[in-house]
């Protein structure tokens, strides 16, 4: 019996976090655990899990009189645990890896973020240049979580999702200078 294993995903773009929201950062040596999933699944769900991630992004312009001078900013990937959830007895490290995944593809273009925002020259234009690079990583990123859900059929497919693995893993790779903490 094939089971389709659907993951949702909620991405938070905000130009500050969540007030009170638990949050885990993107770590590469600190993986995903089931225990990290808190919230109550939804029994009206096809879903083995839902996992909700995003990317956080705020900034600071340092001004001299009307003129923008510096600016600063951070992009952090984040899961949410209480807005996570899995069905415990249909959960399997499988699944948990292709959850995982998800978070992977969320700290990727949080490193494509960070990686375009360094090529920003300050100029009077910087903060709708920042809104526009948050726009379109946000779109990508968006895009992105529905092929990989698409095209590994919700994991189902696992030499799909094995490719899927290797893809993130190299890209991730490429942007080793970005990565989160």
């Amino acid at each position: 019996m094939q089971v389709k294993f659907v993951v949702i995903f909620l991405l938070f773009f905000s130009l500050a976090p969540i007030a009170k929201e638990e949050t885990m950062s993107w770590n590469a040596t600190r993986k995903l655990t089931w225990a990290d999933f808190k919230a109550t699944p939804d029994t009206t769900s096809d879903a083995v899990a839902l996992t909700a991630s995003g990317i956080i992004f705020g900034y600071s312009v340092k001004t001299a009189g009307r003129k923008i001078t510096d600016f600063t900013t951070t992009v952090e990937a984040h899961f949410y645990p209480n807005k996570s959830w899995c069905f415990k007895a249909k959960s399997n490290n499988y699944i948990l890896a292709h959850e995982q995944l998800h978070f992977d593809i969320t700290e990727l273009y949080a490193r494509m973020f960070r990686a375009q925002l360094t090529k920003l020259v300050v100029n009077q234009n910087v903060k709708a240049q920042m809104q526009r690079l948050h726009q379109k990583i946000n779109t990508a990123v968006n895009e992105t979580q529905k092929r990989y859900d698409m095209q590994s059929n919700h994991s189902i497919n696992t030499k799909v999702q094995k490719e899927w693995e290797i893809f993130i893993a190299e890209e991730l790779n490429k942007l080793e200078q970005y990565k989160s903490i």
